[in-house]
């Protein structure tokens, strides 16, 4: 196992350095090797998909490998490799579409965090290509009752994304949002729910 610390602080100066990311893109990269400990490759899938959002094209010799920590037996490294395809796919949405059903399937992953990271990556991939999700908001209101807090606070946040971008898709939602927003017991959720259906129909609003 090679030493971890040297490596980080080596990764955290590259990660700083951002007018340097493309010449340091394979560098990064090589820090996902399994010689590296478990901390080595989850600092370089985050600093990857940051560099991927910038430098989506540079990356993409890349994304097959991320991809594969989708299946790591660490729940760290499953968290930040969605981190990092979300990021990836708000930049561009084809560098991850061999990779999307795979994605999509995390949301059913045992640990907590790691659907919040599911739930935050599709975020991001919806900013630029909402179209993937039109057909799949189900999914992000039944999380809306996940068993982790913080992918309740977070799946309306899909909502509101959408509904920014492609209301009609979110219309359907809107009456059990609201009821939400008035009635879960959460405050952020109640809060976050509350601002979708805002958005939403603002959005709505506008294309009339």
């Amino acid at each position: 196992m090679k030493m971890p610390e040297k490596t980080l602080d080596e990764l955290r100066k590259i990660q700083k350095d951002t007018g340097n990311w493309k010449e340091n893109i394979d560098k990064v990269a090589a820090k996902l090797d399994e010689d590296y400990p478990v901390k080595v490759n989850a600092k370089a899938l985050w600093i990857l998909g940051e560099m991927g959002l910038k430098y989506p094209q540079e990356i993409e010799s890349y994304v097959a490998q991320i991809a594969s920590f989708i299946k790591d037996d660490d729940a760290k490294l499953r968290e930040r490799s969605l981190n990092a395809l979300g990021r990836i796919g708000r930049a561009n949405k084809d560098l991850i579409i061999p990779y999307f059903d795979e994605l999509m399937n995390t949301r059913n992953d045992e640990n907590g965090k790691v659907r919040l990271a599911f739930v935050w990556a599709c975020e991001n991939i919806a900013t630029n290509a909402p179209e993937l999700f039109c057909d799949r908001l189900a999914i992000f209101y039944e999380m809306i009752d996940d068993s982790y807090e913080k992918v309740r606070i977070e799946s309306p946040e899909m909502f509101r994304v959408m509904g920014k971008r492609k209301p009609e898709c979110v219309k359907p939602y809107l009456e059990k949002l609201q009821y939400i927003a008035d009635n879960d017991e959460h405050p952020v959720v109640r809060i976050h729910c509350a601002g979708a259906v805002r958005i939403t129909e603002n959005a709505m609003n506008k294309n009339d």
